[in-house]
């Protein structure tokens, strides 16, 4: 009686149920559902940080079903969480990771190389300035690559 259900959704897609009455506090619904992990919660609803531990569940406007986003920030180790971990559910292969960055320098080099092509096929279209431009972003984009991967 007087009860809503809340859903708990974490960054790994998993959901857990919650139930509170609205008269609960931000605090309180912390400390039920991640007892020993209240300050590294950070919980997130409609795009607003709940930070005040003190706003009740009605005055957030939070209602029966709606959609609270957990997240566990990276602070000091606590005991088994309550709750599973928001990890990715994909496995990364050990060495580099795969993004939209890593893949940028890898292109800058095919772009670097058909222009070392076109130089040394084509050399009466580069002028002199041109040339030294071609070596001077040859070696900056040396540089890059060994910052990227020599980490």
């Amino acid at each position: 009686p007087g009860l809503i259900k809340i859903r708990l959704k974490f960054l790994n897609d998993t959901e857990e149920v919650a139930m509170a009455r609205p008269e609960d506090t931000v605090g309180v619904l912390k400390s039920k559902y991640f007892p020993g992990q209240e300050s590294q919660m950070k919980l997130i609803y409609r795009g607003q940080l709940l930070q005040d531990q003190a706003r009740t569940l009605r005055s957030l406007r939070i209602t029966d079903n709606s959609v609270i986003h957990c997240h566990r920030s990276r602070g000091a180790t606590t005991a088994t969480p309550a709750l599973p971990d928001p990890v990715p559910a994909v496995p990364t292969a050990p060495g580099l990771p795969l993004g939209g960055g890593t893949l940028m320098v890898p292109t800058v080099m095919v772009v670097l190389a058909l222009g070392w092509y076109f130089r040394i096929n084509y050399r009466q279209l580069f002028t002199a300035p041109a040339t030294v431009s071609l070596i001077g972003v040859t070696v900056l984009v040396t540089f890059l690559a060994f910052g990227v991967y020599g980490q």
